[in-house]
């Protein structure tokens, strides 16, 4: 076991050399307009995961994912020879689902907001089910209710 401190920094280090890569060296033509938005290294820096999204289709998604396979080996030697750790990490590609679901989430609170919208709409034209007021006033006297606690109870 590493320290987690050691583990975040080749994490960091990781994420910037396939950056790179991907930017300058990598001239596939399958490879669409990727970003690498994580990359997650295991305790024993054996394994790394680096996170990817992709703008553009599902098919275009699909091709970069086949474009990042095959640059796998090419990746982690770069990636051992700038680190400079003995054993260079396995390297796995896996798309990152949070862009989407932000999306997702942005969809849903714009649904939310025209709803608010048109209940706030809607309470403009109200009116009370009773009196505008229905609180005792001061001027109006004690309360005269039936009695409580008397002879005439049932």
């Amino acid at each position: 076991m590493v320290d987690a401190a050691r583990a975040r920094k080749l994490a960091d280090r990781i994420q910037q050399i396939v950056a790179e890569m991907l930017e300058r060296r990598i001239k596939d033509p399958r490879l669409g307009f990727v970003t690498v938005t994580d990359t997650r290294v295991t305790a024993d820096l054996r394994d790394a995961t680096v996170f990817y999204t992709v703008f553009g289709s599902d098919a275009e998604r699909a091709d970069s994912a086949a474009a990042l396979e095959s640059a796998k080996g090419i990746i982690r030697s770069e990636v051992g020879r700038q680190t400079g750790v003995r054993f260079a990490p396995t390297l796995t590609f896996k798309h990152d689902p949070l862009p989407d679901s932000a999306r997702h989430l942005d969809d849903l609170i714009l649904a939310a907001r025209a709803r608010d919208a048109e209940v706030a709409r809607q309470a403009e034209a109200a009116s009370y089910a009773g009196e505008a007021d229905p609180y005792r006033k001061a001027d109006e006297g004690p309360y005269e209710g039936p009695e409580v606690g008397g002879e005439d109870r049932a």
